[in-house]
Parts: C-alpha cells; structure tokens; sequence
C-alpha cells in the first residue's frame, strides 16, 4: 500500500488522480504543482519520515523539493513575522502551485559554498572555535615563550607549602633574583644589599661571599641573585620560610628562587601574573584573545589569514630553461635594453655567460639575481642625457637591488593598479614566518590546556590543526582538575556534542582550521547538517540536496543514521538524492520522470522503496531491481610491463606519505579511497598542477614531490572540475561551449538581417547596438533595497528577452534569437540539424544527458555536476589528438543510475581514441568498468596519505585491507555467473 496518489504513468495522462490517504498519517498535500517543468502534479507526502526524492537529471526533483515545498514553506513562515522582521530577510517566489497543506518552517541544506571569506574555517562556521576561544580563555594555563614556564601568581603561604613537601632535610637556598641579563659592574646594587644585612650573592651561577666580591666586566652581562637564607627543610620551619619569601620578594620585584644545594634544581616563584625568570605577563585572559579576527588575537604579521602574499621565484623565472636575454623573466630581457645592461654587468662582474639558461647559471649568481648582491658594490653604466641632446655614458657604483626585492618595492610604491595587477601574477600566498601559519599572535599560541591525565598539554592552535576525529577523542578523554574542572565543564560538553554531530557525518578526516572556502559542496552540506542536529530543533521540514555526495560508502551508514536521527527528533527529512544505500533506507521514496526537461516533470511512482522496485514503469525501480544495470566490462585493457605510464614520484602534499603512484597511458584509471585518504591531493594539486606547469607554464603550484616520469606522452590536459562555467547571467551554455557565435553568424546571414546591414554582432546581448539599452542585455532590471539584497525584476521594456524590437523582428526559420536561446538542448538539435557545426557540438550535450538544458540557460543555474558535464562537452566536440588527460572530480555527482551509464559510454569513447583519463570517484557503478585502480587510504586525515593497493578492480576487491574492495567484492560477486 502506497501513500497518496497511484503512480503516475511513464507518458502524461490526467494530473488528477484520486488520492486515497492512508488513516492517521499526517501528510503534506500538494495539488497543481507548476513550478518550472512539473506538470500539474498532486502528491501526498508523509510527514515526520525520510523521504527521497529521485529520478533522472532534469526531471524536477528539485522543482519539487526546493523550488516548490521549502519555496513555500520558507515563505510562509517569513510572512508571519513581523513586517520589521521581514525587512531583514529575503522572501522567495510564491512557487506556481495550487494547494500545498500540511507545511512545517522549512530549512534547506543545499550544495553550496559555505563562505568565500579567507577568515572562515570550518571551527569559526560550525561556532566550535569560539567554544574553544571561551574555554581557554577561562580553563588556560598562559605559559612564558620563552621560558616555558607557566605565569601564575602565587602566595607566599603557597610557596612554603611547596618547600615543606620537599624531604626533610633538603637543602635550600632561598634567593632574590635582583638582575637578569644586564651589563655592568653592579658595584652600587652590591653595597645596596650589604647595607641591608645581606653578605652573600649568587653572580652567574656561582655563591660569593661579600667580602669576596670580584670586580664584574662592564662589558658582559650577568645575572645576580641575593642570598636571602640558607636552611635545611623541617616541617617546623614555616614562620621562618614565610619571612624568608617575603624578603626575597621585595628585593625582587615579586619573584623568588627556592635552589636545591645538592642537585643545584631550582624552583621558581613569582606573586605576580609573570614568568618567574623574565617577568613576561599577560593581561587576563579573554576569549578575543584567541580571535584571529580580533586585533587583540590575530598574528601582527598575516592579520590573521595565516599566509603572506610574496613574489614567488618559480613564477618569475617563468622559463628558467631559457637564457636571460631570451625571456627568462619577463622585463628583463634583451628587449628592455635598461634592465638588460644591468644583467650584462653582473655576467661581467661575476664571469658568467648569461647566455646560457637560467636553470644552468652558477647558484650563487642565480642568488643575486633574484634577491640582490647585499652590500656587495658593483659598478653599473648608465645613458644619461648630454649636451647638445647627445647621451653620455655615467658609472655608478652601488649593490644590486635584486628582481625580486625590485618587484617589492614598485609594487608597494606604484599608484598604477594596471602595474599592481600585473605584479600579482608573480605572487604566491606562503605560510606567515611569524605566526607559521596558525593565525595568533605569539601570547595565545603560549596558552595551554593542562590535562591532569596524561600531562599533556596542547594550544588552542594544536587542537584546531587536529582533524575531527583527533579532537573528538581528545575531550572525549580530557581531564581538568580543581576550579577549571567545574567552569569548563559545561563548555566541554557542548563541544564534544558538535564533534560527535560534525564525525557521524562523516567529516571526520577535516581539521577546525580548515578553510572553509576549500569545502566541496558536498562538505559544506554536511558540516550545515551537523549544525542542525546539534541545535534540536523539532517539528522542522529539512530538505537536502544529495548529502552523499563525496562519501566513500563506508561512511554512507553513519548519514543515513545521522538523518534518522534527525527524523526520530519529529521533524520531516525530505532528500534529493540518488545513492542508492539512501534510496533502500528512506521511509518513502517518490520517483520522477520519466525523462528529463519537458518529458519530465511526471511522479512515475511512490510509495516505499520496495513498491518503487517493483513499479513497472519507474527506470529506478528497473536500476533497483537489477532489472537494468550499468554492466562489468566483460574485457578491460590490460596494464602490462609494456604500458607506458605516468609515474608520480614520492608525493608528500598534505597527508601524502611518500606516495609513488603508476597510471597507466590509455586507459580509465579511478582514484579510490576514504574522504580524506588523499585522492584530490595525489590527482589534483601533484598530477594536474605538474602537467599544467609542464604544457601550459601554469601559474599553479604543485604538492610537494619529486618527479613525475611520463610527461612527454601528452600534449594536452583537461581538468574537468564542479567549478563554475560562469559567475553572472551572462555567462550560458550557448557562450561556454562556443554555440552562441555560429549562432549569430546564421541570424546575421538571414536577408532580412542582410538588408539591415546587421553583422554578428548585432545579436550578441554584451555590445551595444541589438540588446536592450534599458537592462544592457541582462534580461533583468537591478533594485536596490534599504536593509535588503538586491531585487532583480523582469526588464519592462524588452520583458526579459534581452534584445530590442528591430534584432528581435529577424528570424531564422521562422524564430528570433530570444526563442533560439530558449530552446532546449534536445530541441536545437533538432532545429540546427543541417548545420553539421552546430549540430556536432549539441549531439555531444546529448551524448552527456544535458537534452534538457536550455541554450541561453543561466550559468549561475547549473548545478556543480551540470556545469561538469557542459565542459566535458566541450572537450568531446574538439579535434582529438589521442594524447589528451583528461582528469575528472567525482564526474557522477548530481547523477541517476541512467545518466551514470551515459556518462560511462562518453569516457570509454574517449579512451577508446588513446587519451589517458583519471577520475576521482566514490560511485562503485564507475569505479567497477574502469581499467585499473589506484586505492589510497587506509583512512582519512592523519591516518591516510598513503597506496593501499593498486590494480584492476577484481584485485581491489580481494585486498583485505582495502574499504573500496570490501563493498566492490560484493557489487563484483552479484554481478559474477
């Protein structure tokens, strides 16, 4: 028996069943949904359950889920605030549906970006960094830097109790540290003291009576420490010792020296708030101390962000395997006659030949070059102006500034922004000497957490570099003794909690000082899902977007579970998602299609994930059933001895531990592994960055490594990423992929447009003279609101269709180019079909499921795994070389099981013509067809960083150790005769 309405057929047919409800069940009633492709639908959803939404790219699951129940949801809970409120917060679109009853407050944990800004971390976004700022600043024990010693006021009464712990008998020496470090001879202090009764003294380590008193070296420094008593410890001896102490403290400034005689161990003492030995204090401390976003906390150095921009050497020596004369470094060679003369006389002056390249100059030479000859004078000629407008050749003498130093100094004195920008391609962020990266100023890097346990005692700084896991076990085993115990206890406990949330969702190979703008979309979500379960919130309707994302199938149980649990606290969980471990574990699945764009938009079934399986129409009850499946190659391409290969040589980026990795030349490789085992380190910033530095001379900077062999297989590298393919409206798939300028060229060589005199131009919405002058193009008009964001409405002039009148009267088979942009992929296929140049690159959006995108579709609109297939479009509609790698990050995001087969097809098509492709990739359907795995791990963070087993996915899934091979044994045996 199935909630709601029956199934809908594959094909539309009424959109208004009847709708049995099933008897105290509460549910969430929509009728006439609208919303973009839907068509018309009714559904009853079932509250306070899991529920997925799937179904095939396109097909309106998130028209559904966002776009229309949290649209709502969201609206409605926003209109019944205060009109003061509201001011405050964005209303969104009423979505164009009839009835929706039954809707909790909705909040929705989407894909996005969780910040930009350099000074979010993943501590300061989940609020656990000002727990911790809050817990040292009232549990912290501040340590001296340089003496490592803890600054804490002590009692007199306190001192003796330290003493009389001491075995009796121990010899002490109880001493007046008066001077520390200074030059002098001190005769004064010394005849200070003796008029006081004192008549021994300890000068640099060594007890001198009075009478005996050498005269000291004015030049050097010494320490002197007054004789205040000698005693042996008795327990009767407390009045003595107290008087003793207070002696020692008054000539002392508040410090005093208790020196065992025997063994020479001194304790060390102090009334004040100060080190004992220097009398470095601190203020009290608070938690803006350990703010890297408060002046009080922040490293003077960095301000806090943890790195200072500097001019790297590798990017000004852009071509090191060229002389200096022939472009080396760009400005310095022989066209800049200037600049050049000096290099010619620092080849003189130091007898080199500059015409050799930079890489082979001598490394002393290379040295002055690039940071300047120091106070080493040398002699420059330079063309002055003379008489008669003749030039005269002057000699100067002075040291060489350096091209490095000389990039400093103009960049920081130029007033030209276009000098500026140019000067910041040489720049490269590196770690702040000062603060070595860890954001604080010296005082809070000095304070600790003492734990009474195990003695060990960590900064702030140590625990935040620590990945999740780390710091969970951490406080789960930290003990605090005395005061401490009591204030930090609530504080410890609140942290705890939101480590446990922030691990159960599988992040736990993050550290708190993660920056958050490095957070994949999936990550992101996750952390804003752990936030969620720990505030306890009830009678909410959450709704995901694809939390799995980017989890290894090992860590999937603990999000099902964490959503459960979500679920088990009364509120609705209602997820987009296609991973199929989520689909069999929701309460109540609602399958959509039956295709994607406008042959979507239809519920093919409902009802549990059992009643989905057996639906005959649904194609994810088909996947489910095993009815269809994305088949085992029954070949693969073997990797032999006489493969050629890439070879990534001992890679230490991040968790890499010393990693040598082989990838076979033309054939499908997949990078496995845990989240945070390594894979985008190995494959990302070591492999693509290398190959872009080697074929592009690529500004980026590789993970540290050796070598990588093999290079001079390819001729091109793709990086096929999530990024996105535009950041305004401007920006489409038609602009992207190189559409929209055939496009133009067909509208400008219409006779209608002919007799104008329009060129391709005329139809382009960035230049003047087509678009509409009264939005420029955009479609839109921007207004901007008082204590609101930006509202964007339709231009009312060309209403939203970005063209004038006059572009908009020439048409091409019987459309104008406002109606071109509007069609779908699938439809200017059609359209286009006897213009092979168009035709060729919309077949390869087909060949990657994107039929329903529209051309002139916003970039802003695609979603990461929309984005990534665009740009893998792109490249299958170029010429290929057959020496192209191409490099993919988790290429199935956002995919159904179908679109994953479709996916599969395009990159065996592009390993079938011998380019080399390298996927990251979590999905066991793709991870099973590929040639050969490289599986890193065993764990994430610290506990990964290193090749578990590399080998075909038959020899993966029989290494014991190896989390990948555990659930590919079972995929590969279902799927074995």
């Amino acid at each position: 028996m199935m909630f709601g309405c029956p199934a809908s057929p594959p094909r539309p047919m009424s959109s208004r069943p009847d709708l049995p409800v099933r008897p105290n069940v509460p549910l969430i009633q929509v009728r006439g949904a609208r919303t973009h492709n839907l068509k018309n639908i009714d559904l009853d959803i079932p509250r306070h359950q899991l529920v997925v939404i799937t179904g095939l790219s396109g097909s309106g699951k998130s028209s559904l889920a966002f776009d229309t129940l949290y649209a709502e949801g969201q609206r409605r809970y926003v209109e019944s605030l205060s009109a003061y409120a509201r001011q405050f917060l964005q209303l969104m679109d009423k979505p164009d549906v009839d009835v929706i009853e039954g809707l909790s407050p909705a909040i929705s944990i989407e894909q996005k970006a969780t910040s930009h800004n350099p000074r979010s971390t993943v501590g300061t976004v989940t609020e656990i960094h000002d727990y911790l700022r809050l817990l040292y600043a009232r549990a912290g024990t501040p340590f001296c830097p340089d003496h490592d010693l803890p600054l804490r006021a002590q009692s007199v009464s306190q001192m003796v109790d330290a003493v009389l712990a001491m075995p009796d008998d121990t010899k002490l020496m109880i001493l007046a540290p008066v001077m520390r470090d200074r030059k002098g001879e001190h005769a004064d202090l010394f005849a200070q003291m003796q008029s006081e009764g004192y008549v021994r003294f300890r000068i640099d380590g060594k007890v001198i009576e009075a009478a005996d008193l050498p005269e000291l070296k004015k030049n050097e420094k010494h320490d002197v420490d007054v004789v205040v008593d000698r005693l042996k410890v008795r327990s009767d001896m407390t009045q003595r010792l107290a008087e003793s102490f207070e002696a020692a403290m008054r000539l002392a400034d508040g410090r005093a020296i208790a020196c065992e005689m025997d063994t020479g161990i001194e304790h060390v003492y102090s009334s004040k708030f100060a080190c004992p030995v220097c009398s470095y204090s601190l203020a009290e401390l608070e938690p803006r101390l350990f703010s890297f976003n408060s002046p009080v906390g922040a490293c003077p150095t960095c301000d806090g962000l943890g790195h200072v921009i500097a001019f790297d050497p590798v990017r000004v020596v852009a071509f090191p395997s060229l002389s200096l004369g022939s472009g080396a470094i760009k400005g310095w060679d022989r066209r800049n006659p200037y600049t050049y003369s000096m290099i010619e006389t620092l080849g003189k002056h130091y007898k080199v030949d500059i015409d050799q390249p930079f890489e082979e100059l001598p490394a002393n030479v290379q040295q002055v070059l690039l940071y300047g000859s120091g106070d080493e004078e040398i002699e420059f000629v330079y063309e002055a102006d003379g008489t008669a407008g003749k030039k005269r050749r002057v000699k100067r003498s002075h040291p060489f500034e350096g091209i490095l130093r000389n990039f400093e100094r103009r960049f920081k004195e130029t007033d030209s922004s276009a000098v500026r920008e140019e000067l910041s391609r040489y720049q490269q962020p590196k770690a702040c000497p000062d603060c070595g990266g860890t954001r604080l100023r010296r005082e809070a890097r000095h304070v600790f957490l003492h734990d009474a346990v195990s003695n060990d005692k960590r900064a702030i700084y140590e625990v935040a570099h620590a990945t999740l896991a780390e710091a969970q076990r951490y406080f789960e085993g930290l003990k605090l003794i005395g005061s401490k115990a009591e204030i930090a206890d609530k504080v410890v406990t609140e942290i705890r909690s939101r480590l446990r949330f922030l691990n159960d969702v599988g992040l736990t190979y993050l550290s708190l000082d993660r920056s958050a703008d490095t957070l994949s979309g999936g990550e992101a979500q996750r952390i804003r899902l752990a936030s969620q379960i720990g505030s306890g919130l009830t009678g909410v309707m959450y709704v995901l977007d694809e939390p799995s994302i980017g989890l290894h199938q090992r860590d999937n149980d603990r999000l099902i579970g964490t959503l459960q649990h979500l679920r088990n606290l009364g509120n609705s969980v209602i997820v987009v998602e296609h991973d199929e471990d989520m689909i069999r574990a929701a309460d109540y699945v609602i399958d959509m299609g039956p295709g994607a764009g406008v042959h979507g938009g239809h519920v093919i079934a409902q009802g549990t994930a059992q009643e989905v399986t057996d639906h005959p129409d649904s194609l994810t009850g088909q996947y489910l059933a095993r009815t269809l499946r994305i088949a085992v190659p029954p070949k693969r391409l073997p990797f032999t001895d006489e493969t050629p290969r890439l070879r990534v040589v001992n890679a230490r980026g991040h968790n890499l531990q010393g990693v040598t990795a082989e990838i076979p030349v033309g054939l499908l490789t997949c990078v496995t592994g845990v989240s945070g085992s390594g894979k985008s380190t190995l494959v990302n910033e070591t492999l693509y960055a290398s190959v872009a530095r080697k074929l592009y001379h690529s500004h980026l900077e590789p993970a540290a490594h050796d070598e990588i062999e093999g290079l001079e297989l390819f001729d091109k590298v793709i990086n096929v990423d999530q990024s996105p393919i535009g950041r305004t409206p401007r920006s489409n798939p038609a602009t992207y992929t190189g559409l929209f300028t055939p496009i133009r060229e067909l509208m400008a060589d219409v006779p209608s447009a002919r007799e104008r005199g329009y060129g391709a131009g005329r139809f382009s919405f960035n230049v003047a003279g087509g678009r509409c002058e009264a939005c420029q193009g955009d479609g839109v008009l921007k207004v901007e609101m008082h204590f609101l964001p930006d509202v964007y409405v339709p231009c009312d002039v060309c209403r939203g269709k970005r063209y004038n009148r006059e572009t908009l009267e020439v048409q091409y088979k019987g459309k104008n180019i406002h109606q071109v942009l509007d069609l779908t992929v699938e439809a200017a296929l059609d359209f286009f079909s006897a213009v092979p140049t168009l035709a060729r690159k919309l077949q390869t959006l087909m060949d990657v499921g994107l039929g329903y995108i529209r051309l002139g579709q916003s970039a802003t609109t695609l979603s990461g795994g929309e984005a990534q297939r665009v740009k893998l479009a792109l490249e299958l509609s170029k010429r290929d070389t057959g020496r192209t790698l191409y490099i993919l990050d988790e290429p199935t995001t956002g995919l159904h099981f179908h679109d994953i087969a479709l996916l599969l097809k395009v990159l065996h098509q592009l390993r079938d013509a011998g380019n080399t492709i390298v996927v990251i990739e979590h999905n066991l359907d793709v991870i099973k067809t590929a040639d050969w795995l490289i599986d890193m791990g065993p764990e994430g963070g610290s506990g990964g960083g290193t090749l578990v087993v590399a080998g075909t996915p038959e020899t993966v899934a029989e290494h014991a150790g190896s989390h990948t091979g555990h659930y590919l044994k079972a995929l590969l045996d279902e799927v074995s005769p």
